[in-house]
């Protein structure tokens, strides 16, 4: 993710925000002042932002002062001008009780911020270094525009204030919330990366003028969703305004492909990766002492494989362990003709590609526009994304704000940079939910009957899918790799060999058969729907270029009133979804459920006839020309997915 989230508390957690993060990740002098800092680090001034700063008498674009951010952040929540509106009320002979409480906004807290940093993606703040003085202007533009929406989404769509008893009560804060943004230039190991700090208050006001704390849950469970808005939006902005274009790039095989800026070098994005590199050594050595762990009678201590879970902790203490001291910060300018003489010199990528960055981006984006064409159809979208989310979430069990994010992912997939109209998300995750999916919530609280929290699962089941395979099993060999038994000593690395190059039995990732699942049920309506009811044809082909790879891609399907031609190359009919809305619209919810839990079996042997039928006569035209050809079956290809069943609310999901 791209933005990320940490609780900011009163008292030494503020402190360290007041000494480093507010100028530029560098160690602030002691008894210096906040401005003459920020001067020294070479970092502009903190800036307000949000819509509640009205209620406080600020602005937005105002420059944040130290004593306003002392006040809101590590005095518990105070007012950002409590000491001039506590001096006023002494002066006129309140007493100091009543002037200390007139300072405070509603009750003391702990928790008195979350800090949200937004960087872009590596592509973009690259173009951002190497660029001249307009691109970095431009580049940093649409980083501020893209904060502001996601600030404004925030506002508008997940912050809530809880009050009454045990918070029963959950309100929007109608006047808005209250940011300080910092903007930094460099990573700790010096290298470029643009990115701000947004430290947003806990406090907002509600309709009756009292001041209440913002529920910090919410914001940490929408924070995907966030990173997804802000990838989109910044990526939209920048192509835009410098006629360049996004492609998907597969980093590690099995994961969700990132999309970058086309015509950027992926040697260039790993010159930056310095990080990248130390955390992934560390973490190779903590993988192989954690499939080779046992306890004092001989037992493994842990799983023989290596599950996302433990995967995902062990990168954390990779990243704790190999963290490097922060360096005394420079000037933009300086750093800016640094970064470019070590890229020159360390990167081996071409000076002259280096030097002439955006020209390369702009000529592989022409490429790109005049090959690929931005079609969104809702309807593919809403099966995509449904059954992204149902494979990549455990149990299959799911939340709107799961939906949403994997829409934004699914359109920055799409549009390859290009804007999309507003509100086009959320009527993806409205044909998802209405058309794809199952509410299954049994809320036993007031917290479950709120759309946001309101749990699904998808309709169909997904038995076509090819299960899960087994880990790879380690080679017999001892002195290369770990024991095949978790219970043996580990064995010693041979000589010269890398922590990296070790093969760790690994579980495999979902991400794979995310996308498998897609094509799978999308092939499926198509078969069952258009052969009852021609609905309007859509140019799906340009679709499913842009969104899926190659070997992904669906075939043809036969023509059942032509079965004895020549299949024709050429448009394809889409699904007609309104068939699909009917039946849905025209079910309560306990039929929708008798249909899913009883004659979801017999709905599946259809589905499988159908698509048996239809790929025995692809077969049948394209038999002559591999008739010869051997195409061995593997058994564990063949185990069926077994189909999700709704279950009862079991508390919170595990989120992806």
């Amino acid at each position: 993710m791209t933005v990320e989230i940490r609780v900011i508390r009163a008292g030494q957690m503020y402190r360290y925000f007041f000494r480093e993060t507010v100028v530029g990740d560098g160690r602030r002098p002691a008894r210096t002042p906040l401005r003459a800092a920020q001067e020294q680090a070479g970092v502009p001034a903190g800036r307000w932002m949000g819509r509640g700063l009205a209620a406080l008498g600020l602005a937005p674009g105002e420059e944040v002062t130290e004593a306003q951010l002392r006040n809101l952040f590590g005095e518990r929540g105070r007012h950002p001008y409590a000491d001039r509106i506590e001096a006023d009320l002494l002066a006129a002979g309140v007493s100091p009780k009543k002037a200390f409480k007139a300072g405070a906004l509603g009750c003391r807290v702990t928790v008195t911020g979350v800090d949200f940093v937004f960087r872009p993606q590596p592509s973009i703040y690259l173009l951002w270094a190497f660029g001249d003085e307009e691109t970095r202007l431009v580049i940093e533009a649409a980083h501020e525009r893209a904060i502001e929406r996601v600030l404004e989404w925030i506002e508008d769509e997940v912050a809530v204030i809880r009050y009454g008893k045990d918070g029963i009560y959950r309100v929007r804060p109608p006047g808005g919330l209250v940011a300080a943004c910092f903007r930094h230039y460099e990573a700790r190991s010096g290298r470029p990366l643009l990115h701000d700090h947004l430290l947003l208050s806990v406090k907002g006001q509600r309709l009756d003028g009292r001041w209440g704390s913002i529920h910090t849950t919410a914001l940490h469970e929408n924070t995907v969703a966030a990173s997804a808005l802000y990838n989109e939006l910044v990526a939209a902005e920048v192509c835009e305004a410098l006629g360049l274009a996004t492609e998907p790039r597969i980093v590690t095989p099995g994961r969700r492909p990132v999309m970058e800026i086309a015509g950027v070098p992926h040697e260039l994005i790993r010159w930056t990766s310095r990080r990248s590199d130390q955390i992934a050594a560390c973490l190779a050595e903590l993988e192989h002492e954690y499939v080779t762990a046992v306890d004092d009678d001989g037992e493994p201590r842990f799983l023989p494989v290596v599950s996302e879970t433990a995967r995902a902790k062990m990168n954390q203490i990779a990243a704790r362990k190999t963290r490097p001291p922060k360096q005394k910060t420079r000037p933009l300018a300086q750093l800016r003709v640094w970064w470019k003489v070590s890229a020159i010199l360390t990167s081996k990528v071409a000076a002259d590609v280096i030097t002439n960055l955006l020209e390369h981006a702009r000529a592989a984006a022409a490429a790109i526009r005049a090959r690929v064409a931005a079609v969104v159809d809702v309807a593919l979208a809403a099966v995509d994304v449904t059954a992204t989310v149902f494979v990549m979430n455990e149990g299959g069990r799911f939340h709107r704000r799961h939906l949403l994010a994997e829409a934004r992912r699914h359109l920055a997939l799409v549009l390859r940079g290009r804007r999309r109209d507003p509100g086009l998300d959320e009527e993806i995750v409205a044909a998802a939910i209405s058309t794809h999916c199952l509410d299954i919530s049994e809320p036993k609280t007031t917290i479950g009957l709120l759309a946001d929290y309101r749990l699904y699962t998808a309709r169909w089941s997904l038995s076509d899918l090819p299960a899960r395979r087994r880990p790879p099993a380690p080679a017999p060999d001892p002195e290369r790799h770990p024991p095949a038994d978790p219970g043996e000593p580990a064995a010693l690395r041979p000589p010269g060999q890398d922590a990296g190059e070790w093969e760790i039995p690994r579980i495999p990732l979902q991400y794979d058969r995310a996308v498998l699942a897609g094509a799978v049920v999308r092939e499926k309506l198509r078969t069952t729907t258009t052969a009852a009811v021609r609905g309007r044809a859509y140019d799906v082909v340009a679709h499913q270029q842009a969104a899926m790879p190659e070997e992904l891609l669906a075939p043809e399907p036969a023509d059942l009133e032509h079965d004895d031609q020549e299949p024709k190359p050429g448009r394809r009919d889409a699904v007609d979804m309104t068939v699909l809305r009917a039946v849905r619209a025209s079910r309560t919810d306990v039929e929708s459920l008798d249909l899913t839990a009883d004659r979801l079996r017999h709905l599946q042997d259809v589905y499988s006839k159908a698509g048996e039928d239809a790929r025995a006569r692809v077969a049948r035209w394209t038999a002559p020309d591999d008739a010869d050809a051997v195409h061995p079956v593997r058994p564990d290809d063949q185990r069926a997915h077994r189909p999700q069943e709704p279950g009862p609310h079991r508390g919170r999901e595990a989120g992806y």
